[in-house]
């Protein structure tokens, strides 16, 4: 059996983006991907996305907002910075560790334009969706740029 991938997904507040990644990872790939999820800060878990992810049957609740130094000296095979902002600011991994951004929109921002509470869910569910169909795809996508040409 090979290795799994030791995958870290990098926001800025690693309350909502990173988290959900985080989820999704578990969530369909966990024979293949070890998942974990970080802040250049940490903002706490955001109950929208908890909400949402549950909506899709993915349970984020013991998942905890992190920064990288609070993951210690794990050595990443991946970092996905999930955000503009983490991706300026992505931190240096002393490690074989590839960095590859895959920016989503803030689903916080985007619900403060609407007003009604549907409307800032589907801001969520929207976010939460594109990023599932990016981790779904992700093992495939990596094995294809680790494979000789």
């Amino acid at each position: 059996m090979s290795k799994k991938n030791k995958i870290l997904f990098l926001c800025t507040g690693n309350s909502c983006r990173s988290q959900m990644a985080e989820g999704w990872a578990r969530h369909l790939h966990k024979d293949l991907i070890e998942s974990y999820s970080a802040g250049i800060e940490k903002h706490g878990l955001n109950p929208y996305a908890v909400q949402v992810m549950a909506e899709a049957n993915v349970d984020i609740t013991s998942q905890t907002s992190n920064t990288v130094s609070d993951l210690g000296p794990l050595p990443f095979d991946y970092v996905v910075t999930v955000c503009g902002h983490a991706n300026e600011n992505c931190p240096v991994f002393f490690s074989e560790t590839e960095i590859i951004h895959r920016g989503f929109d803030d689903p916080p921002q985007l619900a403060k334009q609407v007003e009604e509470e549907s409307a800032k869910l589907d801001c969520y569910r929207r976010v939460r969706d594109e990023i599932e169909q990016f981790v779904r795809r992700l093992p495939e996508w990596l094995s294809a740029r680790s494979s000789p040409k």
